[in-house]
């Protein structure tokens, strides 16, 4: 049987889990997996097992496995996945039900679903009768409030009737299904897993939140027999109507956990405020008593954090613990200080003496929807250790810094030096913003070429609202056609890496002024990514579509061949080259035709400004291009940055149309009619230089910005004139 090894020198191991919610709302099922595509990708067990990751947490799913009463079940698929863990020395955490009622066949008001959810449990056991670790259902007071108090799962009940006999059922299943497993194997130990959650409020609704800070502990307090007649709950319960005997069941049937899981997540902390006008309404409900808002706590600065929250855990069950998920739906870096954050909490709790025996890598594949609590369909993809966006399998920089981890018992990186925007402070209801500047004369900076162009502006405010040091230095502070002047700026700041956003940009111009042109996208691009390698920086440039010909007329993809039509394509495909042949680390974004809100300098703000001016603009009406959002752009650039990808690729927006037709479509968002927009052929542009008729970009590394039409969304939301 697989059983613990030795814990490493710092007492803490890093474990993994993937997102596998098979969830049910209404009718339909949802399988985070199968929308992961898990089930039809080989590979995904060893690219796990590289994170150097001691537990796996993996679904050996109810609704998966047993549709049907009484259905044969198939475990050839699952025989193979707990074969690759066991032949990749991890050691599964099996999961039976997670955020899930069951089957069709039953659900959790079932007064039978105990009895078939133990009795799928025993089938599981005398299958794998090695396995030693289970988790038989996960965050069960979680998915009781989902599905019985919120109305939001199945079976979409809103009282508290329903949510208690719903937790108790999973209990009640729980145990039943450890004695089931206990019967093929003795030695099975049981890691529960709960949200670790607190509940903060105003005086007035202080009687609310000790209410539903004595009920968080429910999950652990029932199977370790510690709700009794002295209990605040059992008064509770019967009151509600529930029978003393079903609560006597667990007094009689203890199953207190080998481990305890808890689940911390940025949302976990909660706070109830009477002012219900200064929060959105989906925060908005009541208690019968008073009408309230629940918003997270981390907006109010109310929250005590993880590590005074797993004392009190230590401090109520003196029972080992784990941090049973550890994710953050965010940009890259605050992925990373989030995970950062977590173990070195983990890590001083256990120097005093608190057995917290791991973090847990959670989402590893990502996970989709829960942006609507798995309530809609909307295609919100959230990234994970790995990103698996656009049918491709991509590891992020959370892959090297969970192997540290592991082997290690450490990571470092200059993004550490400033702290997760959950620290941040309020001002005026918003979250003050973060001076890069300021910091970075304490910290190695992003060092960012190009201050006053369009893209050097919008990096810095990707910088600042990311809370990623910058300096930010332009033609007065540098002279990037000079080498002994790149060095001294590298010299002076001591960045970690550095972002080209300069360029010669005038693509009509360039015809004229092709040496100039050449200097400052070749020579000038060229000397900086040879220099970053010297030093060790990391290099991030930028191209353009204009390096193909258009001939393709289907959307070009990294590897194809370059072909450009006019002096600035040429120059950004020999700027390609150059870069590559210097340093061949150095990452070089090919991007088309950006819009969006910071600046006045592009496509979409002529439109409008035109328009509402009543002026005539002229359009191509057979040029086709992928318009770009800059804001999307240089979100993704960072995070691949920082992922330390390399060489090159192609971010665009997801959507393809004529030069017309985006004017058009900018038309009508703005509100403004069309009669002023005039289409014509390219060749009628007046253009000095050829454009290729087609240039649409598409990428076959795994990545993908969000739709035209929720940028433009977007863009209208936060633009001025």
């Amino acid at each position: 049987m697989l059983m613990d090894t030795k814990l490493p020198y710092y007492n803490l191991e890093i474990w993994g889990g993937i997102e596998c919610t098979i969830n049910r709302v209404n009718d339909q099922f949802r399988d985070q997996l199968d929308m992961a595509g898990h089930y039809q990708r080989p590979g995904d067990i060893e690219r796990m097992a590289d994170l150097g990751i001691r537990k796996l947490r993996y679904p050996i799913l109810w609704e998966r496995h047993q549709p049907q009463p009484d259905q044969k079940i198939d475990w050839s698929w699952t025989e193979q996945q707990l074969g690759l863990i066991r032949k990749n020395k991890m050691i599964p955490v099996a999961g039976l039900l997670h955020h899930g009622s069951g089957p069709g066949f039953t659900d959790l008001t079932d007064v039978d679903f105990p009895v078939k959810f133990a009795a799928y449990a025993g089938l599981v056991a005398k299958k794998f009768p090695w396995l030693v670790y289970y988790t038989p259902v996960n965050e069960p007071l979680t998915t009781a409030r989902f599905s019985g108090l919120y109305g939001l799962w199945y079976p979409h009940q809103k009282n508290e009737l329903s949510f208690y006999k719903m937790l108790l059922n999973q209990l009640k299943g729980t145990v039943l299904a450890m004695q089931a497993i206990r019967e093929i194997n003795p030695l099975a130990q049981l890691v529960q897993t709960e949200d670790l959650a607190k509940i903060h409020s105003t005086t007035l609704l202080s009687y609310q939140a000790c209410f539903e800070n004595e009920r968080r502990w429910l999950t652990n307090d029932i199977l370790c027999g510690k709700v009794n007649p002295q209990h605040f709950f059992w008064d509770y319960f019967t009151r509600l109507g529930i029978p003393g005997s079903s609560l006597e069941f667990f007094l009689q049937n203890t199953c207190q956990p080998a481990i305890l899981g808890y689940n911390y997540y940025v949302t976990s902390e909660r706070y109830l405020d009477e002012e219900v006008e200064k929060y959105a309404s989906c925060t908005h409900g009541s208690n019968g008593r008073h009408i309230y808002a629940d918003t997270e706590a981390v907006r109010t600065g109310s929250q005590v954090g993880l590590a005074f929250l797993l004392e009190e855990a230590w401090d109520r069950y003196n029972i080992p613990l784990a941090l049973t998920e550890c994710h953050l739906s965010c940009t890259r870096e605050e992925q990373m200080r989030w995970l950062k954050e977590t173990w070195d909490t983990c890590c001083d709790l256990t120097k005093k003496g608190i057995p917290v025996k791991a973090v847990t890598a959670w989402s590893l594949l990502g996970a989709f929807d829960w942006n609507s609590l798995l309530t809609t369909e909307n295609q919100f993809y959230e990234t994970g250790v790995f990103d698996i966006s656009n049918n491709k399998v991509r590891a992020t920089s959370l892959k090297k810094m969970i192997y540290s981890l592991s082997v290690k018992g450490n990571f470092d990186h200059p993004l550490f030096a400033a702290k997760g925007w959950w620290h941040k402070k309020k001002k005026n209801e918003e979250l003050v913003k973060y001076s890069g500047v300021e910091q970075s004369k304490n910290v190695p900076p992003l060092l960012i070429i190009g201050r006053t162009g369009t893209l050097g502006h919008a990096f810095q405010q990707i910088c600042e609202q990311r809370s990623i040091p910058y300096i930010a230095i332009g033609r007065e502070e540098v002279d990037i056609l000079d080498q002994q002047s790149i060095i001294s700026i590298i010299e002076r700041y001591k960045p970690w890496a550095l972002i080209n956003a300069t360029g010669y940009v005038r693509v009509d111009d360039a015809e004229m002024e092709p040496l100039p042109c050449y200097a400052i996208n070749v020579t000038a691009a060229s000397l900086m990514a040879g220099l970053c390698l010297k030093f060790g920086i990391r290099f991030m440039s930028f191209s353009s579509d204009l390096v193909f010909d258009g001939s393709k007329k289907s959307p070009y993809h990294e590897a194809d061949k370059v072909l450009p039509l006019n002096v600035y394509g040429c120059t950004k495909a020999e700027a390609e080259r150059r870069i590559l042949a210097e340093n061949p680390s150095s990452l070089i974004i090919r991007t088309s035709a950006f819009f969006g809100p910071w600046d006045k300098y592009n496509f979409a703000f002529c439109v409008v400004q035109a328009l509402q001016n009543n002026q005539d603009l002229a359009m191509a009406n057979d040029v086709i291009v992928s318009p770009t959002y800059l804001p999307d752009l240089c979100h993704t650039a960072m995070d691949l940055f920082i992922d330390e990808e390399e060489g090159i690729w192609h971010l665009s927006t997801d959507g393809i149309l004529t030069w017309a037709d985006f004017g058009g479509i900018i038309a009508e968002r703005a509100g403004c009619k069309k009669h002023r927009l005039v289409f014509k052929p390219g060749s009628e542009m007046g253009w000095k230089a050829q454009r290729p008729l087609y240039s649409v970009l598409q990428s076959d590394k795994g990545i993908k910005l969000p739709p035209l039409d929720n940028a433009l969304t977007r863009f209208f939301t936060q633009y001025t004139l």
